[in-house]
């Protein structure tokens, strides 16, 4: 652990320096503010499967050293001259970081697919830490009474979920593939809406099973069985490419697959049978900044609330190692500051060790 200068403001952040490696614990002094950035005191932050794929070294546009973290509620201490917060806001920090404003996706609505974008916890420092910066235009202003840590995964897990689930349309009957973070809290915004849920687990995943059906699954079994019935539509989050196949062979003529992963291991070849009656396999890329506003009422809206799995933040790759092993059910969440770390009211989640 790299040690403090004992004379200046301190922060302490969890540092991955190459990938395959372990984070480093190091202190180091508070930044200043510059143009719209602003600091950030951080509460708490998710950890997501894309942290495992930076750890991995699996994201082609990451830059090491890194401090992961893209999942982050925390206030506004301090905030540069062009700043467009104050200090003493409550914020979310997602994945997006900054966009070009220029380029013809920008120009067009979709920043989401800006060609020179920067994203937390990837190429720009993240929430492993007690402090970060960010562009004050890019954060989320979340309500001052929202409990941090259950707020930490609608930032990602929630609004990958909210695209995905918007990119089905109508879809009454929805397969979900892989019931980690994303599902559970889609779910619950699905079942508000009237539609009928099934969920596709990892073979013998008994626990994620009753998971789903608790949170109103019609239906929950493993991957490896066959739909009880032809789908509309399917969302896959788990990274595994063999699943796109099966679920093309689950949904109905004119029904869709949903990639909702940043990263997915090679898809089989399949036969165009299974493609052919207009079925539609889409991708879903990162988040924009209206994505993060729409989501949030329809989070309100629809009284979702995350389980979580809480850690100190020096226990950081004890969570990255948990989610790995698939032992966590929702989502894993560091609480980053000391008032967190003393159990805070309001934190509320199955603690860590």
């Amino acid at each position: 652990m790299t040690q403090p200068d004992a004379e200046l403001p301190q922060m302490l952040r969890m540092v991955l320096d190459a990938p395959r490696a372990r984070l480093r614990a190091e202190h180091r002094p508070l930044p200043a503010c510059s143009g719209t950035e602003v600091l950030i005191r951080v509460a708490a932050c998710g950890v997501c499967r894309t942290d495992l794929h930076l750890q991995d070294g699996e994201l082609p546009t990451a830059t090491y050293p890194r401090v992961p973290g893209h999942q982050v509620v925390g206030e506004v201490m301090a905030a540069g001259p062009h700043a467009a917060l104050m200090p003493g806001t409550r914020v979310g920090v997602p994945w997006l970081a900054s966009t070009c404003g220029d380029c013809r996706f920008c120009r067009n609505g979709q920043e989401n697919l800006c060609e020179n974008a920067h994203f937390h916890g990837c190429d720009v420092d993240g929430g492993y830490a007690t402090h970060m910066l960010a562009d004050s235009r890019y954060c989320i202003v979340l309500d001052a009474h929202l409990e941090a840590a259950q707020a930490t995964p609608l930032l990602c897990a929630g609004l990958i979920g909210f695209r995905s689930l918007r990119m089905a349309g109508a879809a009454r009957s929805i397969g979900i593939y892989g019931f980690g973070s994303a599902a559970h809290l889609i779910t619950q915004l699905a079942r508000h809406e009237g539609r009928r849920i099934l969920a596709f687990t990892r073979p013998g995943d008994t626990m994620a099973q009753d998971f789903a059906r608790e949170l109103g699954a019609a239906w929950a079994g493993g991957s490896d069985e066959p739909a009880p019935e032809a789908l509309d539509a399917a969302l896959i989050f788990a990274p595994d490419g063999s699943l796109v196949p099966r679920a093309l062979g689950d949904i109905r003529q004119g029904g869709s697959v949903i990639c909702g992963g940043i990263h997915m291991s090679d898809i089989p070849a399949f036969p165009y049978a299974r493609l052919w009656g207009e079925r539609q396999l889409r991708s879903v890329a990162n988040l924009t900044r209206q994505d993060g506003i729409d989501f949030m009422q329809a989070a309100a809206d629809a009284g979702i609330r995350a389980h979580i799995t809480t850690y100190p933040l020096e226990q950081a790759d004890d969570a990255l190692d948990d989610l790995r092993a698939g032992r966590i059910s929702g989502t894993a969440v560091l609480l980053c500051d000391e008032h967190a770390q003393r159990g805070a009211p309001g934190l509320a989640g199955e603690p860590h060790g």
